[in-house]
């Protein structure tokens, strides 16, 4: 015997769901993700002042910033760390540099069981194939209009 057919008008059943889902605590999850968000930003000016310090100039400091902000991302994402904090700060993480390492970390660990390579490795680049297409593209077509505009 199967479920009895329920026949609800939209408005019925956004009324339905409005009922039954938890209010969200907007302004404390926006207060979090400000704060963890910042506090990725406050991390990350700390290393370019710290690589400026060593000799870099700023934009190799800039350079070592992003990579380490990546690696410690992606290790964070390994250990199933970064998961724990994004789901209490929300967009805090995913909007600064962290976020697209998670994004690209993620998806490698939930096919490890396939393998190294088949596993692992194809599903590494399942996020980040598409950015690198569409950011490459989005930089020739940029140069080729500034090329054409005579500012190339």
């Amino acid at each position: 015997m199967g479920e009895p057919e329920m026949d609800l008008s939209n408005q019925e059943y956004d009324a339905l769901v409005r009922s039954k889902a938890k209010p969200s605590p907007l302004w404390k999850d926006l207060a979090w993700a400000f704060c963890v968000g910042g506090g990725i930003c406050v991390v990350g000016q700390g290393l370019m002042e710290w690589y400026q310090s060593l000799g870099l100039e700023q934009e190799q400091a800039g350079t070592a910033v992003s990579v380490t902000l990546v690696l410690a991302a992606a290790l964070l994402t390994g250990l199933g760390l970064f998961d724990k904090v994004a789901k209490r700060a929300g967009a805090g993480t995913l909007v600064p540099i962290t976020g697209f390492a998670n994004a690209m970390v993620s998806p490698a660990l939930e096919f490890k069981s396939e393998g190294l390579i088949t596993g692992t490795a194809a599903k590494l680049f399942v996020v980040a194939g598409p950015v690198l297409v569409f950011g490459i593209s989005a930089s020739v077509i940029y140069g080729l209009i500034l090329v054409l505009l005579g500012q190339g």
